[in-house]
């Protein structure tokens, strides 16, 4: 019933391969860098894409963006290599800078999504009528919802 974020991002890039881990002392998945610039432009090397984007980001300041933490991984010929993985916040920056008509229903997305905060603020409800949407879209209960909305009430008066 419940969808994981390993699940989520490999729908949102089409199931191309991202290649992923864990890091069980940050609690986050980490993902491959080249591996999103490979399925969200045409290039043939997207190894090279990578190292220019990040020369690129280095001369514009943003050198924060491109701190990527790297994970031994298994490549395709096998062997194993330090690879550049980010967050899924970073991998959303990454995406950013993408300029490939492949990326802009991503920049899109998040253009949705940031504009769907920003009412929250204004109005939380809206946030509760979206929680419940989803909890219904995945297939849970209406009792269920509903003792999980107490549930989450009470944690926050716990507060």
């Amino acid at each position: 019933m419940k969808q994981n974020k390993l699940e989520t991002i490999s729908n949102l890039f089409e199931n191309n391969e991202i290649r992923s881990i864990w890091d069980s002392e940050k609690e986050d998945y980490y993902f491959s860098v080249v591996d999103v610039i490979g399925a969200l432009t045409e290039s043939d090397d997207p190894s090279h894409y990578w190292r220019t984007l990040k020369s690129r980001m280095i001369k514009e300041g943003n050198e924060d963006i491109i701190n990527c933490n790297t994970f031994k991984l298994k490549t395709k010929d096998g062997t194993f290599y330090n690879i550049d993985m980010l967050d899924i916040k970073g991998i959303f920056r990454i995406i950013e800078y993408i300029p490939t008509s492949k990326a802009e229903p991503y920049k899109l997305w998040l253009a949705h999504l940031g504009s769907e905060r920003i009412n929250e603020l204004f109005n939380p409800e809206i946030a509760l009528i979206r929680a419940i949407n989803y909890y219904c879209k995945r297939g849970y209960s209406d009792k269920w919802i509903e003792a999980k909305l107490k549930e989450i009430i009470s944690k926050g008066n716990e507060k």
